[in-house]
């Protein structure tokens, strides 16, 4: 028989409780609403879901589940129930986002800040709410500079399903999963700019060595940076690339 000191890795008590801990985050975050909406202080329903199974969250942080999701999460945890924190907000049937056409001005912010694509428009053109979408979860209205977005009652009005949730979380999935393809095709063509810019800059005559060393520390640097995000998989960073900024 082995000891415990030959035990492969996939044997390891270790690895074992990290595998339970991240089972029993897919059953919070199931029984969660996916709304996406912030309330409960964490950045969306499955970051909640780690922090109610880490310790470091109460389970009664989630307005859109209200009662029925708190019971369902003191049971998932063997925890005593707990009313409602009024300091998230409160629950109440289903409210959809709806945009004042007339006021819009085509910003296009409240898509951005849409967590489930719910929202269609374009630059300057007027943008609409899809309903059967919206997860009522009002990120959409803080962004917006002409306030014209009201969150409504549903129209019949009725309360959160299950259904709604499957349905939001697929669609947040989506959602994300073409953002980190943006991200990598924007990663991409920085990339090849910085390679461009590098052979520009050593073709320049017309600048002294101290500029072309400047420069050349500039567009190397980005390249290191874009190296990174390749390596890492992450998103390229926010904010303008410098290298634009040459004459």
């Amino acid at each position: 028989m082995q000891s415990p000191s030959h035990f492969g890795e996939q044997d390891s008590p270790v690895v074992a409780a990290a595998a339970a801990d991240e089972a029993l985050v897919q059953g919070v975050d199931a029984a969660l609403p996916q709304t996406q909406c912030r309330q409960c202080g964490f950045d969306g329903c499955l970051p909640y879901a780690r922090a109610l199974v880490a310790g470091a969250a109460q389970i009664n942080r989630c307005p859109p589940g209200g009662d029925a999701t708190i019971a369902a999460l003191a049971t998932l945890l063997g925890r005593p129930v707990l009313p409602l924190d009024s300091a998230c907000g409160v629950h109440r049937a289903l409210h959809v986002a709806r945009i004042d056409e007339g006021l819009c001005i085509g910003c296009t912010l409240c898509l951005q800040a849409c967590p489930v694509d719910a929202i269609v428009g374009a630059i300057k053109q007027m943008h609409t709410v899809l309903v059967s979408n919206c997860t009522g979860c009002e990120l959409c209205l803080p962004p917006c500079p002409m306030n014209c977005i009201q969150m409504l009652p549903a129209v019949p009005i009725r309360e959160w399903t299950r259904a709604d949730a499957d349905q939001a979380r697929q669609r947040m999935l989506l959602r994300n999963t073409r953002l980190a393809q943006e991200a990598r095709e924007n990663d991409e063509r920085l990339y090849c700019k910085a390679l461009r810019k590098l052979d520009e800059v050593n073709a320049r005559e017309d600048l002294d060595e101290q500029e072309i060393a400047r420069r050349k520390a500039i567009v190397e640097a980005a390249l290191a940076r874009a190296r990174r995000r390749r390596a890492a998989g992450r998103e390229p960073a926010q904010g303008s690339d410098p290298i634009q900024r040459w004459p």
